[in-house]
């Protein structure tokens, strides 16, 4: 008789409890990035520049999969709707950690601007928060 009893819809905010998603993590690593760049351009050693670049992919690499987490995982139809420039946000920012960003290339600037759209994704991160 179970199979003939009323269904109850749920639906669930995250996968996790909340408080696990936090851009903090895209922050960090984007951070880590600029400072590796600033570090290799001071410096000339091949071998230190050649470390260097391995590690800037690497957390450039990061930066792009936490906020895939927070994009595809964390924010939901309603935040999309609320703030309608959210996904062009994202997808400016994971393009801005990519291989015509810092990912590929040595442009502080592109590090600059990668840390202001993480900026601009965490304030809005954490206004739903609020909610």
């Amino acid at each position: 008789m179970r199979i003939f009893a009323p269904t109850v819809e749920v639906s669930a905010h995250c996968d996790l409890p909340c408080g696990v998603y936090d851009p903090a993590q895209a922050r960090i690593e984007a951070q880590s990035v600029k400072a590796t760049i600033e570090k290799a351009l001071a410096n000339e050693d091949p071998e230190f520049r050649m470390r260097a670049t391995m590690i800037k992919e690497e957390r450039s690499h990061l930066v792009k999969e936490h906020l895939w987490v927070l994009w595809t995982d964390y924010f939901k139809a309603p935040h999309f709707e609320k703030y309608p420039n959210l996904h062009t946000l994202f997808n400016d920012a994971t393009k801005l950690a990519g291989a015509a960003g810092t990912k590929g290339g040595w442009d502080l600037d592109k590090a600059d601007q990668l840390l202001a759209k993480i900026d601009e994704i965490a304030e809005i991160f954490w206004e739903t928060k609020k909610a």
